[in-house]
């Protein structure tokens, strides 16, 4: 059987990893092996990152509508429990939106959670 060499083949390998690493600083973006630890370091992070910008999203807009709840004199669990209550099914991101750019609707919001929590106490 023929001998078979694999410099094509790792060759191309190589270069492949070498230019995702392109802009990366030092030997990150010019030796195989550091160029590669980096990319699949930064592919993890990547992964992970897109979870976690999902929880940070959420947590600003929960600040968000925090915060212009309580210029209502509503807190936040007072705020959403009401609204459930009153059967509105907006979801955080709409609210928290609504908040920074329609304060008149977002007004009208937390009348109606004001509304949604007294139904429950005389329910």
């Amino acid at each position: 059987m023929p001998r078979v060499k694999s410099s094509v083949t790792s060759r191309r390998r190589h270069k492949k990893f070498l230019k995702q690493a392109k802009g990366y600083w030092g030997g990150r973006s010019r030796l195989y092996r550091t160029a590669r630890e980096a990319v699949e370091r930064s592919w993890s992070y990547a992964f992970r990152d897109r979870k976690v910008k999902k929880r940070d999203f959420r947590g600003l807009w929960i600040s968000r509508i925090n915060a212009a709840a309580r210029i209502h004199n509503l807190s936040y669990s007072k705020f959403i429990y009401g609204l459930n209550k009153a059967n509105v099914g907006l979801n955080r991101k709409v609210l928290a939106d609504l908040a920074v750019r329609e304060p008149t609707t977002f007004k009208e919001l937390a009348k109606v959670a004001k509304d949604g929590l007294k139904l429950k106490t005389e329910g």
